[in-house]
């Protein structure tokens, strides 16, 4: 397979003990800022369904059906200079390989960050912001349903908000692992849901009834998010199929591919925080507009998702 860099990289696999647990090894790129998954995976101070530490992540979620535990440590230099993490899944499961594309993921290895800023180098604003947080790159959600799912509760509330309600439905769907952790639900998981039941925990009335009606497309295979990944459908015809749902907008369609395929090229002209932090890059008085903010984005395509990325951390 390829590393971050586009180069080849041995991957071993090897499952210990008897088929519990399935262990590998990854190579990071020479700059790697494990603090950006840090914070994106650990919104949640109560560690819900995931754990963050100084040198690694613990994440559970349904894998294929099946809940999961993957556990990813970050090691120090193998002695020829490189990076690299061990990561492991418990229990073992029939396609790891897929499971490796799903940490390379949770700690945003996928896109291609020098090639972003060759690119960017002659806008000598967003030149300057890149430069000041090398290596910055995009953590993803385990899978594209959680990406959605996240994305249509955080529609137009606060952050905290948005946070206290994906832990409602963590707990409310999804499979407990142990003591501590419960998976992230799965999409059959949340289509089992009633909307009453979202709205009983603090969902409103029109998010309860996306969610459900979200969930359930996605589990009957009208939605096939996961068939989607890799490149299987470009990102304009799954916005259009995204677009085409009841309580599904712009905001939530580019964060979804943000967040959930990986696309180096959602607009996310709609989101607040990112046009107050362009008016500061900019030295505005005032927060650009929406159409203003997507034209000025435009002209990074086709790398507007880390351009986004390096608006918020300038926040």
């Amino acid at each position: 397979m390829m590393d971050a860099r586009g180069e080849d990289t041995d991957l071993c696999i090897e499952t210990l003990p008897a088929g519990q647990v399935v262990a590998w090894r990854m190579a990071l790129p020479a700059v790697y800022r494990f603090d950006d998954a840090r914070s994106f995976h650990g919104r949640d101070l109560e560690c819900v369904a995931e754990q963050v530490m100084p040198d690694g992540l613990h994440k559970a979620f349904v894998w294929r059906g099946a809940a999961v535990h993957l556990a990813i440590r970050l090691r120090a230099s193998d002695g020829v200079g490189e990076a690299l993490c061990d990561a492991s899944v418990t229990p073992a499961v029939a396609d790891p390989a897929g499971l490796v594309a799903v940490a390379r993921g949770l700690l945003g290895l996928q896109l291609d960050v020098a090639a972003f800023v060759r690119a960017v180098a002659p806008d000598a604003h967003l030149a300057a912001l890149v430069a000041q947080r090398p290596g910055l790159r995009i953590p993803q959600c385990a899978t594209p349903f959680e990406a959605l799912s996240w994305a249509i509760t955080g529609q137009q509330i606060s952050l905290a908000v948005a946070i206290s309600l994906r832990r409602k439905l963590i707990r409310l769907a999804g499979r407990p692992l142990d003591g501590q952790r419960h998976c992230y639900p799965s999409a059959k998981d949340v289509a089992a849901l009633r909307a009453e039941d979202l709205r009983a925990v603090g969902f409103s009335t029109a998010k309860a009834a996306t969610l459900v009606e979200v969930a359930q497309r996605v589990a009957d295979g009208a939605l096939p998010l996961d068939a989607w990944l890799g490149d299987a459908l470009p990102a304009d015809d799954i916005r259009q199929r995204l677009l085409a749902l009841r309580g599904i907008g712009p905001w939530t369609v580019n964060y979804c591919l943000l967040r959930g395929f990986a696309c180096a090229d959602a607009s996310l002209h709609g989101d607040v925080a990112l046009r107050k932090a362009l008016q500061h890059l900019l030295q505005r008085d005032e927060k650009p507009g929406i159409g203003e903010t997507e034209a000025w984005l435009q002209q990074f395509s086709p790398w507007r998702s880390l351009v986004a990325a390096h608006l918020w951390a300038s926040l």
